[in-house]
């Protein structure tokens, strides 16, 4: 009789802690799940690379800051922009659903000058625009302050679109300032000279 006890007993101990390991297993699983979804595996590895690229700029960032190499503003706007940049690739990635991300550029306003000689009114930007033949104009994107974000062309784009240049006629339109032209691409220059006034 105590030995039937004693097989019962074992057996409902097993049970016990087989039901308790498998419940500690399955929390091991969601926990890694967690992690993994955190660390961007619902992205393929080019977006995934990308992103892990990202963090290893916040880590280098946080380093140097806390040696203080770094002032605070250049701190805070490159771990904005850095942001910032994030933000567009998972979106680019989740709109898109192809594991691919461009040569992403983010800049603030005031540092129009590091991307184009000449830095354009981001005011009449609009969404993929081609700005100086080089980038492809992708949204505004708040970080802490507005980052614009652009996408740089890749060769075989800008062959494309100087090629498109050539081919499509230039139409001026009336009434507009000297060399203005209506429906001409960036880079064109209009075929004829623009009228001296005359004196009055």
């Amino acid at each position: 009789m105590t030995s039937r006890i004693s097989l019962s007993r074992l057996f409902i101990t097993l049970s016990g802690l087989l039901l308790l390991s498998g419940t500690v297993m399955s929390g091991t699983v969601i926990a890694q799940r967690s992690t993994m979804s955190s660390d961007g595996s619902e992205f393929g590895p080019v977006v995934s690379a990308y992103l892990g690229y990202l963090s290893n700029e916040q880590e280098v960032v946080d380093d140097r800051a806390s040696r203080r190499e770094i002032t605070a503003l250049y701190y805070r706007r490159n771990s904005n922009r850095i942001r910032a940049l994030r933000q567009m690739a998972t979106r680019l990635a989740r709109q898109t659903g192809n594991d691919y991300v461009p040569e992403l550029e983010a800049v603030a306003l005031d540092e129009f000058g590091t991307l184009f000689e000449k830095p354009p009114k981001p005011a009449s930007f609009r969404s993929n625009e081609i700005v100086a033949n080089k980038f492809r104009f992708l949204a505004v994107v708040h970080s802490g302050e507005p980052f614009y974000v652009f996408a740089r062309l890749d060769p075989y784009e800008q062959a494309e679109l100087m090629r498109r240049q050539k081919t499509e006629p230039v139409i001026l339109s009336a009434g507009t300032g000297p060399g203005a032209a209506s429906g001409q691409g960036v880079g064109q220059t209009t075929t004829t000279r623009p009228r001296r006034a005359a004196p009055k």
